[in-house]
């Protein structure tokens, strides 16, 4: 079963716990009819359906922090996520909730943080999934840019990996070197190194299997396309 259709699960909701956990309780109580879904005893799993959540949550808290919804990060959302017609009011329900909640961002982000606080290249997907949704309009606000470096702060990146996550995302910072976390006064086998790491650490199957749901696989192949671009242009720049 896609990981949406296991969203509205009431037992999934005390898996997960915390703010992400209460979500999902609170979808399956405006639920008419509970799908009976069985509680998620797999650890993959459990994370899979953790990081759906907590991305439609960030989500929603920045659609609120910027004021306005827009059609063009609604599409965004649908497109990047492979969201089935089947489960949009779902998602839709999860997205209205999340956004009501008084709970603040950090709630969800803390929660995050946690779970994969072994694992920083799945909470980087979280920051680009943002990131993609915050831009759809063509303009990154100034709020979604305030409130995308808070949210990394709280995963633990440090100001120069914001920087780098960044660049990928908007043009005019993009520079190839800021993008693969690389100094300019690194040799030509030093950066060899680093980008064949980043291509490992990122690979799509790699990231599915440390539980990256499959329906967000379209991010992560945007992620490696711009890691490889950024390397192409660095070889091009050396004549590697």
């Amino acid at each position: 079963m896609s990981i949406w259709g296991k969203l509205s699960g009431a037992a999934a909701g005390l898996a997960l716990g915390g703010p992400i956990g209460a979500l999902v309780g609170a979808l399956a109580g405006h639920l008419i009819v509970d799908r009976g879904i069985a509680r998620p005893d797999d650890a993959d799993e459990k994370r899979r359906m953790a990081f759906t959540i907590g991305v439609i949550a960030l989500s929603a808290k920045m659609a609120k922090a910027d004021g306005v919804v827009t059609a063009d990060e609604v599409s965004a959302f649908k497109t990047v996520f492979q969201v089935p017609d089947s489960e949009l009011k779902n998602v839709a329900r999860f997205f209205d909730l999340a956004r009501k909640d008084i709970r603040g961002y950090e709630a969800y982000a803390g929660q995050l943080s946690v779970l994969f606080k072994d694992d920083p290249a799945i909470l980087e997907e979280v920051l680009d999934g943002l990131f993609h949704i915050a831009k759809a309009d063509g303009v990154l606000h100034n709020a979604e840019a305030d409130y995308l470096e808070n949210v990394a702060r709280i995963f633990g990146f440090s100001p120069s990996d914001y920087q780098r996550i960044r660049a990928r995302h908007v043009t005019d910072a993009a520079d190839p070197y800021v993008i693969l976390g690389l100094k300019r006064d690194m040799t030509d086998d030093e950066i060899k190194t680093q980008y064949r790491r980043l291509v490992t650490e990122n690979h799509p199957d790699r990231l599915i299997a440390r539980g990256l749901p499959e329906e967000f696989v379209a991010l992560a192949n945007d992620k490696l396309a711009a890691i490889n671009a950024a390397y192409e242009q660095i070889e091009k720049e050396r004549g590697l």
